[in-house]
Parts: structure tokens; C-alpha cells; sequence
């Protein structure tokens, strides 16, 4: 999510100082600790990096530098951290705020069928995604976006937010507080969650799958076999909710509207694959239920 806007710093008038990431997290079937895409790139760029989330260290660093740029970092950050340096901390947020406060917001601003969203550059203070706001952009939603596409579109729509939100602070302009209306939260989400519930409308299944693409995921059982779904389009056949209909080349599955063609699968312990190819394979009996 911070690389647009890294390799914007690095290139721009301003001096990227140092940056800050995750520790390595055990990642993978071999459980085999993993640096964070930021500290890779960071390390391609012989740039210092701190691979922490101890707020003792975050301090230290925080006294040594006039801003902290903060973008989908995972830890809030407490008072003597938001004031350490001269200009405070901001934090570019990928949602319009104040909707969609949280761990979240690109998946739940999908999962809703918002028509659109954008990002917010705001002032950091101790609460959730509460502090004033310097910059917001909007950016219109396709019906067919997945929360992995955007998060690239509004990574890169970020840079150019950061960008204004500097030149703001530089000229000593005062950010805007937050509207009292319109607040929503954008919890994390779970594995239980991403369960596919065949009773909804095409419509509102397929905003979950592609809200929960590609983690955690979203998910049906077949025959007691858990398989994630992994990208559909909305049909013109109408099936039962959950009833699957099988050609030789398709996968369809009911909801309480129309039906959905199935173009995407993983099976449990599989990789991802065709769902066609996946039909063959499975051995469905006629008329097979979902959920």
C-alpha cells in the first residue's frame, strides 16, 4: 500500500529519512518468516529501515524526524509518539472519511456496494481514524472491483493526496475536523465472516466475494469440503440459493436472485484454478447443494 507513495518521497523535494515497517511474520504453508514488501523495497533502496512495532522505538524515531507519514502501518500510536515530531504524524486512509474508520475500509466499502470511496490524508490523534482532515480525493467504483485491485488504484491515487497534504502543512494550513455524521467502522475482517450466505441477492454475494479477495477469502462447503470462491460475474440463469448447474465449460450457482458464474475456485489445500477444471474433478452429484 506505501510504495506509490515511497518512491514519490524519494524522488520529491523532501527527504525520506528512514522507514518504518512490520517485523518478519512467519507467512506461507512453511510458516517461514517474511519481510513486508516495504522492507524489501526499502532494502533495494539501501534506504535505513526499522522493522518494529515496539512503541519505545517508534518514539526514538518520531524525535528525529519533523513528520511521520503513516499508511496502513497496524498500530496506534499513542500521544507522546503523535507529538514527537515538529509537524506531528498523518496517516493516508483509503476511505472518505469519517466513513469507514477501521482495519478495513477498502473491503467494507465493497462488501456495502458503495458507488464510490477515494482516500484521506488527516492529522493523527488517539482516536480511530479521527483526527482532522488535510486532503480527500474521491474515486468512482467499478461493480466488478476487487478489494485487491483496489487497494492498488487507491495506493496510487494516495501519492498524489500526500502530495497536496505537504504543501498544506509547508504553507501552515490548519486541517479541517471531521463531520459528526456519517461515521462508520470497518472492522477487520474474519474467516468466519467470509462465508458465503446463497439465500442473499447475486448482487450482494458477489460483493462479498470480491470484498474478500484474496484474504481471508470468501467460501462455500460441498459436500462438507470447504472451497473458496474466488471471482464471479452475475448471470442470467436462475438457479434455487445454492443449487450448482454444470456444462462442460461452466460452473453455475443460485442465489436468491440470479445466478453466478463461477470463474474462480480454490480448493481446501489446492492452489487456485479454473472452475471449470475444478467441476471435472469434483465428481457433483446431480442437483448439488451449496452451504
Amino acid at each position: 500500500m506505501g510504495i506509490p507513495t515511497l518512491e514519490w518521497l524519494q524522488s520529491s523535494e523532501h527527504e525520506l529519512v528512514a522507514v518504518i515497517t512490520q517485523p518478519d511474520r512467519p507467512a506461507g504453508r512453511g510458516r517461514t518468516l517474511t519481510a513486508t514488501p516495504v522492507a524489501v523495497w526499502a532494502q533495494a533502496q539501501s534506504l535505513p529501515l526499522h522493522k518494529t512495532d515496539s512503541v519505545a522505538d517508534l518514539l526514538s524515531i518520531a524525535r528525529s524526524v519533523d513528520l511521520l507519514i503513516t499508511i496502513g502501518y497496524g498500530v496506534m500510536l499513542p500521544a507522546d509518539v503523535l507529538s514527537a515530531p515538529r509537524f506531528g504524524c498523518i496517516n493516508l486512509h483509503f476511505s472518505l472519511l469519517p466513513s469507514w474508520r477501521g482495519a478495513a475500509p477498502v473491503q467494507r466499502s465493497i462488501e456495502a456496494g458503495d458507488p464510490f470511496t477515494g482516500v484521506t490524508v488527516f492529522a493523527m490523534d488517539e482516536g480511530m481514524d479521527t483526527g482532522p482532515i488535510y486532503t480527500q480525493m474521491r474515486y468512482a467504483l467499478d461493480q466488478d472491483i476487487t478489494a485487491d485491485e483496489l487497494f492498488v488504484e487507491l495506493s496510487h491515487l494516495g501519492v498524489s493526496a500526500i502530495e497536496e497534504s505537504l504543501a498544506l502543512i509547508s504553507q501552515g494550513k490548519k486541517p479541517t475536523p471531521q463531520k459528526e455524521s456519517g461515521v462508520s467502522r470497518a472492522f477487520k475482517l474474519s474467516k468466519a465472516e467470509g462465508s458465503i450466505d446463497w439465500n442473499n441477492s447475486a448482487e450482494e454475494v458477489s460483493a462479498k466475494i470480491r470484498a474478500f479477495t484474496s484474504n481471508p477469502g470468501a467460501w462455500t462447503t460441498i459436500n462438507e469440503t470447504v472451497l473458496k470462491i474466488d471471482s464471479v460475474s452475475i448471470s442470467d440463469e436462475v438457479l434455487s440459493p445454492g443449487e450448482i448447474s454444470l456444462t462442460p465449460s461452466s460452473v453455475h450457482i443460485g442465489t436468491a436472485t440470479n445466478a453466478l458464474l463461477i470463474e474462480g475456485v480454490t480448493p481446501a489445500g489446492k492452489s487456485h484454478m479454473k472452475a471449470a477444471d475444478w467441476a471435472r474433478g469434483a465428481r457433483l452429484s446431480p442437483g448439488a447443494i451449496c452451504g
